[in-house]
């Protein structure tokens, strides 16, 4: 099997964009979530957050990033979505099977490093049991939000079965 080139990558990028575009009839939703929902949740292509969780274009803020995990950037989109566009609850959803547990930041830079990829002391969020991981998010959200009216709620997504799970003292 060849690789697509960058150019035909593009093309079929274009070309999918087309035959969604030719049916596209949400042009009028609102920019605020409709729900007053904000997700924070993994980039794997396996979590799919508005099917898992029912939810249509426009009902929810939706951050995807590597273990779903609560760095900086998180807490800034979640402070601008929360203060400015009236966003009330968070989801902070892991899942099983995820390239970041059963590891840690030292062996996953390791591995880089022997890849070429130099990322000195950055904080890359592994972690070894995925129930921490979400309760440690938790707490970071809900202490970064202290005195906002906003409710955090934590997850585990289940990749194998579908099946989503509050995490207990989250």
């Amino acid at each position: 099997m060849t690789e697509p080139n960058d150019t035909e990558a593009t093309t079929s990028l274009v070309d999918g964009n087309r035959s969604y575009s030719e049916t596209f009839d949400a042009g009028h939703t609102p920019k605020l979530p409709a729900r007053g929902l904000f997700v924070l949740t993994c980039m794997d292509a396996r979590v799919d957050p508005l099917r898992l969780l029912g939810l249509e274009l426009g009902d929810a803020h939706i951050m995807r990033n590597a273990g779903g995990r609560v760095s900086d950037d998180a807490v800034r989109s979640l402070v601008v979505s929360s203060a400015l566009q009236g966003t009330r609850e968070v989801a902070v959803i892991h899942h099983t099977d995820c390239g970041l547990g059963a590891t840690t930041d030292e062996q996953m830079r390791a591995d880089l490093a022997a890849r070429g990829v130099d990322v000195g002391n950055l904080w890359i969020g592994a972690f070894d049991d995925v129930d921490d991981s979400v309760r440690d998010d938790v707490a970071t959200l809900r202490a970064s939000l202290a005195g906002a009216e906003v409710t955090v709620t934590g997850y585990v997504y289940d990749v194998r079965t579908g099946a989503l799970r509050e995490v207990d003292g989250a």
